[in-house]
């Protein structure tokens, strides 16, 4: 596979799951809100598998889920090693 279409497949991907995070996030302002509707599953089926292990490590802290948070940090830093303008794969793309 080419190294370009490897970093837009990862850029979509770590965007897409970004903005998936940052809703998860403003939905725990919103505990009243129906989890189970359709709209609602499409983003909690993605995000939820990464979000139980953070959660057992970190509880909640005063009702506030901070997991959501940590993993919008941890795909922003891994974007940014890997495709921001220093990054490894786009270092690699400007040797080629």
């Amino acid at each position: 596979m080419n190294i370009t279409i490897i970093s837009w497949v990862l850029g979509i991907f770590f965007a897409l799951m970004t903005f998936l995070f940052i809703i998860r996030i403003i939905l725990t302002w919103y505990p009243q809100v129906e989890l189970n509707h359709f709209l609602w599953t499409l983003i909690i089926y993605p995000t939820e598998p990464l979000l139980a292990p953070i959660r057992k490590v970190i509880p909640p802290l005063g009702g506030v889920d901070i997991s959501p948070i940590i993993w919008v940090g941890i795909f922003s830093f891994l974007r940014e090693i890997l495709l921001g303008q220093q990054g490894l794969i786009t270092m690699t793309l400007q040797t080629h």
